[in-house]
């Protein structure tokens, strides 16, 4: 019996996913609940398993395509009923005289195995049948080289014989045109003169998502940022005296991470739009506070959503980092963990970052930036003093927060970090 594999429900949000690795391959075992493919999403990977035990007779769609919910990735044949099937035919078995059907032009266009999706785009542009071009991938799959060699034979044919002329001295200083049918690609691969020193890299699909979005939110938001700085020398000295029985106690260490989270929420709820979202021509509050944390991960920028944390402890937010971080570098985080978040920090001063603009985190209205900690002269009641300084920013979307508020927001930060007992008294 036939099983087909097909794309899971990929969570909230996300319809479209794209194939990044085969874990089998054809005429490969299977077990029920075995990982067969690897899809990337938006937001995280995940692992396709299997549905049933057998063999996988057929993979449907190559790596490195787009696919939606609901279509076949490949096949399964029940435990059993395929696994000769499966097996290569001997040399005896087939035959002095047989050989391998070429693929028709139907089936070299079908987007399956027999050509890749970039030569597929690439042959309808050129107006080319695939099925006329030699393959030279696995499988004898048509790839865009194989394209490319096509059109290039075809421009070699079609060009008649001239007579060589001399050239002038003006033809001699232009550059060899390229033929017009040449795809664009290539073209621009021809003409930069260090393309052999080049490496043509193709973005990932959560690389091309962080770009869109992050361009969408600076077309789409009203973005300014405000500045402040804050004295670190409390929350340092906190630290200090109770790292080693925060440690014993909880078996996690204390950081800075959870001050700012902790004062985030209190400078929330003075300052309710900050907390807010943007839908239509309504402004929606929201009294709740989960707060993204900006993670860097292999493949880019992650930001996993700490859930209620006015109601956690500081013990559950250093937690909760901790193993956000180990997930984020394992490629186990989950699409639960990144849905949501009504407000977010990133700190970039764990990789040296004196000071930035973040970029809001759409449809969130506010983020804020957190940077290196370093020891500047600051004047305290008339006397030049040495202080481990800090620089934060709040980028903000000015359709619903003023100025006043931002600045208000980061006034409301830095009082509380500057005086990590007014969060206990304040709730």
């Amino acid at each position: 019996m036939a099983v087909e594999i097909k794309v899971p429900e990929l969570g909230e949000s996300v319809v479209e996913a794209t194939v990044a690795r085969w874990l089998l391959k054809e005429g490969d075992a299977v077990k029920a609940g075995d990982a067969v493919v690897e899809l990337e999403t938006d937001k995280v990977d995940l692992e396709v398993p299997a549905t049933t035990s057998g063999v996988l007779v057929s993979i449907a769609v190559p790596e490195g395509t787009d696919v939606q919910i609901g279509d076949v990735l490949g096949v399964i044949d029940a435990e059993g009923s395929a696994a000769e099937e499966a097996k290569p035919a001997t040399p005896e078995a087939i035959g002095p005289a047989a050989e391998e059907p070429k693929p028709s032009s139907a089936q070299a266009e079908s987007g399956g195995e027999r050509i890749t999706p970039v030569a597929k785009r690439m042959a309808a542009d050129e107006g080319i049948d695939p099925g006329a071009v030699s393959g030279s991938g696995v499988g004898g799959r048509v790839t865009k080289q194989d394209i490319e060699r096509h059109l290039s034979g075809r421009q070699e044919e079609a060009a008649p014989a001239q007579p060589q002329a001399q050239p002038s001295p003006q033809t001699q200083a232009q550059p060899a045109s390229l033929p017009a049918s040449l795809p664009a690609a290539a073209q621009s691969i021809f003409q930069r003169p260090n393309a052999e020193r080049e490496e043509r890299v193709k973005l990932s699909r959560r690389r091309r998502t962080i770009a869109q979005r992050l361009v969408e939110a600076q077309h789409n938001a009203a973005m300014l940022t405000t500045f402040n700085e804050v004295d670190m020398t409390a929350v340092m000295d906190l630290r200090k005296r109770r790292r080693e029985s925060f440690e014993e106690a909880f078996g996690v260490r204390l950081g800075f991470m959870s001050f700012f989270a902790k004062a985030s929420v209190g400078a929330l709820k003075a300052f309710p739009p900050v907390n807010a979202e943007i839908q239509g021509d309504e402004m929606i509050l929201k009294h709740y506070y989960d707060i993204g944390i900006a993670v860097g991960a292999e493949e880019g920028l992650v930001v996993p959503v700490l859930r209620d944390v006015d109601r956690m402890s500081f013990a559950e937010i250093e937690r909760k980092i901790r193993e956000f971080a180990k997930k984020s570098q394992d490629g186990s985080l989950s699409l639960a963990d990144l849905q949501g978040g009504t407000f977010t920090i990133t700190n970039g001063g764990v990789f040296g970052s004196l000071l930035s603009t973040p970029i809001l985190n759409p449809p969130q209205v506010a983020i804020l930036g957190l940077h290196k900690i370093q020891e500047r002269p600051v004047v305290e009641k008339g006397e030049i003093v040495i202080r481990p300084m800090m620089y934060l920013a709040l980028s903000y979307d000015h359709r619903i927060v003023d100025g006043r508020e931002a600045v208000q927001f980061l006034v409301k930060v830095k009082e509380l970090i500057e005086d990590p007992e007014r969060m206990l008294l304040e709730g």
